[in-house]
């Protein structure tokens, strides 16, 4: 976008053109105090500010800086070469203070692949210096001194990259009592990224396993840590422009809606989905979700990006995240209860259940059942393997992953993501292991897609074992986790 200002004789008067919105519209009266407060002055001139390209809506707060930069420019208060490759956003404060705006980040990283320079608020600065030690900053708190930054008279120090340091421990692995097989099917799917659900009754420890599996995953890489930082950016969820290495773990509640998931609204935003990017999206009661709701998840989560068109903006976010749901067997939680008879029948589960599509299961790699808990597990003493030993062996797994993938010549960072040729040609198996694999998808009638899954699940198998190929105790393990997933009859 370019903020074109003309300052001509004629009719006094301040417009701005270019399909502003409200907040850009109102931007006439923020700049003009923030003007008048830094001893600077509009002239009784026809100020015509032009926002192009002309036939594209502009929305925001981000357009003040610019604007009083270039009225600034054509009145002579700074030179007018001094805004020569420079990318300016910022919104203005009455009093003349530059305050903080959404989106610096990747407008940093922009303005660095341009070779142009940038002008920020001073907050966002630790944000926008991670786009590389490069690209010059001009991160200022008033207007005044990025005034007199500009005309030479004063320097700006160059912000320098903030870290955010996590004050809160993750919950450990070691709160679990018994589920051994929950525990089990856990470590999987944090070692490969694969998509989960769990099924059980009230109290049996779904949520608590989730909100567990933080701990066990690796900290983001670099790249990693940028992508997620620009969308953090974007929807205006980065403090002090502050990153963290910790992967995002998001929990939306049920009633969220389409937008809030997926993303879009009024002024594109990214959805929960986005914000999950490169971490885990926990839907806690997946039945009460809205269907319709659920079965918007199923293209992120083949194609990991989220593409939104509206009628007036078309706008894609990456979407890679690792789902995790939880949900009881029936509303009531209790089909399956010895000596306990549901009033419903046995239309409890099925009905309950049905929310769910087959298409939908269709996208998971594991589902366990979760039993209640004994209260010998309860009343032991004796705590549970602890997150610590776990997470480092999911951490030498993924590294066999990308090692793998690198050699191959892919961008595939876990098995989970792995296309279906990719995991074809890694997930090789003995004789032994295709066999019970073709077996397994005549008799019970495994899709295209769940066939590849399995593979993705059963390929993590052998990289937690360090195993160089897929054996058939690893299908026959990834094999286990699949059948309770196609045995439903919506799945079929």
């Amino acid at each position: 976008m370019d903020v074109q200002v003309d300052v001509s004789p004629g009719f006094i008067g301040f417009t701005v053109v270019g399909l502003p919105d409200k907040a850009v519209g109102e931007s006439r009266e923020r700049v003009r105090a923030a003007l008048l407060a830094s001893g600077l002055s509009l002239p009784a001139k026809r100020i015509t500010v032009n926002l192009a390209p002309a036939d594209l809506p502009k929305e925001g707060s981000h357009y003040d800086l610019p604007i009083a930069l270039g009225l600034m420019a054509a009145t002579g208060a700074i030179p007018r070469d001094a805004l020569d490759g420079i990318v300016a956003l910022g919104e203005l404060a009455l009093d003349g203070r530059i305050s903080a705006v959404t989106g610096v980040l990747p407008a940093a990283i922009a303005a660095a692949a341009a070779g142009q320079r940038l002008v920020c608020p001073q907050s966002c600065g630790a944000e926008a210096a991670w786009a590389g030690d490069d690209l010059e900053i001009a991160a200022a708190p008033t207007l005044l001194s990025l005034v007199n930054h500009l005309n030479g008279v004063q320097q700006l120090a160059r912000p320098r990259p903030a870290t955010r340091v996590e004050t809160t421990d993750l919950p450990d692995l070691a709160d679990v009592r018994g589920q051994e097989t929950a525990r089990r099917a856990l470590e999987v799917a944090a070692a490969g990224a694969h998509n989960m659900i769990m099924t059980g009754p009230p109290g049996a420890g779904k949520s608590m396993l989730a909100q567990r599996l933080p701990s066990l995953l690796p900290p983001l890489s670099a790249r990693e840590l940028l992508e997620v930082s620009m969308i953090a950016s974007v929807a205006g969820e980065l403090p002090e422009g502050a990153l963290t290495d910790r992967r995002p773990f998001r929990a939306p509640h049920h009633s969220a809606s389409m937008v809030s998931l997926v993303g879009g609204g009024l002024r594109a935003r990214p959805g929960e989905v986005s914000l999950a990017h490169n971490g885990v999206l926990f839907l806690d009661e997946l039945p009460e979700f809205v269907p319709f709701v659920l079965d918007a998840l199923r293209q992120p989560l083949e194609n990991a990006e989220v593409t939104i068109t509206r009628a007036n903006y078309r706008v894609s976010f990456p979407a890679r995240f690792q789902l995790i749901a939880a949900m009881n067997p029936c509303r009531c939680g209790r089909f399956g209860e010895p000596g306990y008879a549901c009033r419903k029948g046995r239309s409890c589960d099925t009905e309950y259940q049905s929310r769910i599509s087959g298409p939908f299961l269709d996208r998971m790699d594991i589902m366990i059942e979760v039993p209640a808990v004994r209260a010998t597990d309860l009343l032991s003493r004796a705590p549970g393997e602890a997150s610590k030993p776990v997470a480092a062996r999911v951490r030498e797994a993924r590294q066999r992953q990308a090692e793998r993938y690198a050699a191959m010549g892919v961008d595939v960072r876990t098995n989970g993501s792995a296309p279906h040729k990719i995991i074809e040609e890694a997930a090789r198996t003995d004789a032994a292991g295709l066999s019970l694999l073709s077996d397994a998808a005549n008799r019970f009638g495994l899709t295209a897609r769940g066939l590849t899954r399995t593979l993705r699940v059963a390929r993590t198998l052998a990289d937690l074992e360090g195993a160089p190929t897929v054996k058939r105790i690893h299908i026959a393990e990834a094999l286990a986790y699949r059948f309770l997933v196609d045995r439903k009859p919506q799945a079929a």
